[in-house]
């Protein structure tokens, strides 16, 4: 049985019904203020279709127009929550200089940053920067360890990227 559009939507429900996974829904809350589903003892989150809307007009600007979680925000901020909810609803366009600003590719043309030729790791593995006095042994190891395997992948993968 369906719910009533007016019902609330557990994080769950919300969840399948934009198609992304619910962490993704608890990080938008810590990325967008303006979303503040009502939560219940224990901490149960329930979606107001308030909510709905705005999660909606969130997940076109980020998934169907290309935008970065920082343009959404300014978007946010400067043209308001209805404004986006219009964008979700279809009833809304963003302006084109809006993707502009941010510096966002358009979807699905995202390219890798070229090589600047520089090497990654400029001094030997073995010596260490001046910070490691400050850890401990093991945890200096630790890190030392660490950036050989990192030094040795990047042997690996330097020649297959060129």
């Amino acid at each position: 049985m369906d719910k009533s559009p007016d019902a609330f939507r557990t994080i769950s429900e919300a969840a399948e019904e934009l198609k992304v996974p619910q962490h993704v829904l608890r990080f938008w809350e810590t990325k967008f203020t303006q979303i503040k589903p009502m939560k219940r003892a224990g901490g149960r989150r329930y979606y107001r279709p308030a909510d709905i809307e705005l999660l909606r007009g969130i997940h076109s600007l980020l998934y169907s127009q290309g935008y970065t979680i920082r343009g959404v925000q300014r978007i946010l901020k400067e043209e308001g929550a209805p404004y986006v909810v219009g964008i979700g609803r279809g009833e809304v366009m963003p302006r084109k200089g809006d993707a502009a600003r941010e510096g966002a590719p358009p979807p699905g043309t995202a390219r890798v940053a070229p090589r600047t030729g520089k090497p990654l790791v400029t001094r030997p593995v073995d010596e260490a920067p001046k910070i490691i006095h400050k850890l401990s042994p093991t945890q200096s190891d630790a890190l030392k360890a660490a950036l050989r395997d990192l030094t040795d992948a990047r042997k690996l993968l330097d020649p297959a990227v060129r």
